[in-house]
């Protein structure tokens, strides 16, 4: 490998993935220097293992019946944002769950493309600040250093969550365990945990175990009713058929005690079961495979610069421009940034990480290199932003992938156009660098709060009525939402109407109601002299 230049870049990226990828490109589009640093020989590197059973869940929907690439990418979970032109994951895959070898030739392919600064075979062994305290030195495997004034970690969860159960190392964990159904022919397996790589495990052994057990001390929440994309999906799913149809396999929910090796083979594992009071059991099984998850890697950082972590430790907390709580300087991108959104948004895949890392790259501009968020002006009337609204609720991608974190932002004062700020973090808009001495407008898509309280296959319940305009607050479904805030403070709400082939379009039913809470909420200003 070359070696690094010695004057510092504007950036140093870890983690050559999707993220680092996306990040790569848009500083390289800016203009900024950096360089990513990457362990593997090639792009993706996690991807190279996992999924273990390599059948992604992200969807790779491509016929759409449009040919707008805004709205076709709402259906395709995988693809990268890029210039016209780009490449996109669709002319590598038309399987609905792609194959991950496929997401591999993507990714290479849009390095390729971009012709993005990558220093392959590169591991960082450690992370530290410069002499002068307000840069970093990222030291690798060769000993070679690379200072940057910013660093971005794009590494994702590069860890096993190995859970603090006594003889857990006798446990097998997803990330080695055989995925050969024909190596547990017979066996009395245990899965540790209640997420999709759990199910996707024990699906992938039905034909061939004598029993399965699924265990954890969590309730299984089901994709389909919680719209968190993380949750358990209908393609991992069919273990749940063979529990509730009595096929010798079982769903336990419990916390395990211990572990222990049977005199007789195999293990003998102790459960405290959370449906019944204080009740402990004692079963046997012959293997325990863990898939219990994944965790941020600290262990790279010099104490100095070491990020505070959160969430049981797995993920480094961050403000809301994507940045350490406690180390300035040090951002994140990538499913990483999940910590902002955890298990409600989709800030932890592919499809919604593109947009938050397309923010964390708008939010380095302002802040390090004097170039504002972009904007565009739109009339103050009722009516045009009431247009405004419509058109970005109708096409964006962004707003329905990342919804209720990231919004439009319509910023207003008298006598003068609004600022229109497309995909802004709703937190840091907030924060008032954007909206400082100003009202403001933000616009997102969302889902009732209680919508997944609702069994959405159970029509004894009844649904807010399409199109309802008296009925749109209560709305469970996706739907546009416009706060006004003035310096933090809400002042007004309005709901557009749930809409089944979500077009809130029509003139009576969402443009008019929502020009008309423009026009009172924009009365309740006071006068410039009141300021």
């Amino acid at each position: 490998m070359e070696s690094p230049q010695s004057a510092p870049l504007d950036y140093v990226v870890i983690g050559a993935g999707p993220a680092g990828l996306q990040l790569g490109q848009l500083l390289r589009t800016a203009g900024h220097s950096y360089r990513i640093l990457e362990r593997g020989q090639g792009p993706g590197t996690f991807f190279r293992t996992f999924p273990r059973h390599r059948k992604l869940i992200s969807i790779n929907k491509v016929h759409n019946g449009t040919d707008d690439p805004e709205l076709n990418l709402r259906m395709d979970w995988n693809s990268l944002l890029t210039p016209d032109g780009g490449p996109l994951f669709s002319q590598y895959s038309k399987r609905y769950f792609p194959h991950a070898d496929d997401l591999l030739r993507y990714l290479a392919d849009y390095a390729e493309t971009f012709k993005l600064d990558i220093a392959y075979d590169t591991s960082v062994e450690r992370v530290g600040r410069d002499a002068a305290g307000d840069g970093f030195v990222v030291t690798d495997q060769h000993g070679h250093e690379h200072r940057a004034r910013r660093l971005v970690v794009a590494t994702g969860v590069s860890l096993p969550n190995t859970p603090d159960i006594p003889g857990v190392e006798h446990a097998e964990d997803y990330s080695a365990v055989s995925v050969d159904p024909d190596d547990f022919t017979g066996q009395r397996v245990l899965v540790l945990g209640k997420g999709n790589s759990a199910f996707e495990t024990a699906d992938n052994l039905v034909e061939t175990a004598a029993v399965i057990h699924v265990a954890g001390p969590h309730s299984v929440r089901l994709a389909w009713n919680t719209h968190y994309v993380g949750h358990l999906r209908a393609v991992n799913n069919n273990f749940l058929d063979t529990y509730q149809l009595k096929s010798q396999n079982a769903l336990l929910d419990g916390h395990v005690l211990s572990i222990e090796p049977d005199t007789e083979g195999g293990f003998r594992v102790r459960f405290s079961f959370s449906r019944a009071d204080e009740v402990v059991k004692e079963l046997r099984y012959d293997r325990v495979v863990l898939c219990t998850g994944f965790r941020f890697d600290a262990s790279i950082f010099d104490p100095d610069c070491r990020p505070e972590l959160v969430i049981d430790d797995r993920f480094a907390a961050l403000t809301p421009a994507y940045e350490s709580v406690n180390v300035p300087g040090l951002y994140i991108a990538g499913t990483l940034m999940q910590q902002r959104d955890f298990k409600k948004s989709t800030g932890g895949f592919i499809h919604g990480f593109r947009y938050a890392v397309r923010a964390l790259a708008r939010v380095l501009d302002e802040r390090h290199h004097e170039r504002p968020w972009p904007h565009t002006l739109v009339d103050a009337s009722p009516a045009a932003l009431a247009d405004a609204v419509v058109s970005r609720v109708n096409r964006s991608s962004a707003l329905w992938q990342q919804f209720a974190v990231l919004g439009d932002l319509l910023v207003t004062a008298p006598g003068e156009p609004a600022r229109h700020h497309e995909e802004v973090p709703v937190a840091y808009a907030h924060e008032g660098r954007l909206t400082r001495d100003r009202d403001y407008f933000t616009v997102t898509l969302e889902y009732g709060p209680d919508h997944d309280k609702i069994d959405p296959f159970d029509i004894t319940v009844r649904r807010t009525a399409q199109n309802s305009v008296e009925e749109a607050f209560d709305a469970a479904y996706l739907h546009p939402v416009i706060r006004h805030f003035r310096d933090g403070d809400l002042l007004g709400t309005h709901h557009l109407a749930e809409n089944l082939e979500n077009q809130w379009d029509d003139p009576e039913v969402h443009h008019a109601p929502l020009a008309d809470f423009f026009a009172r909420e924009l009365d309740l200003r006071p006068s410039p002299a009141g300021r």
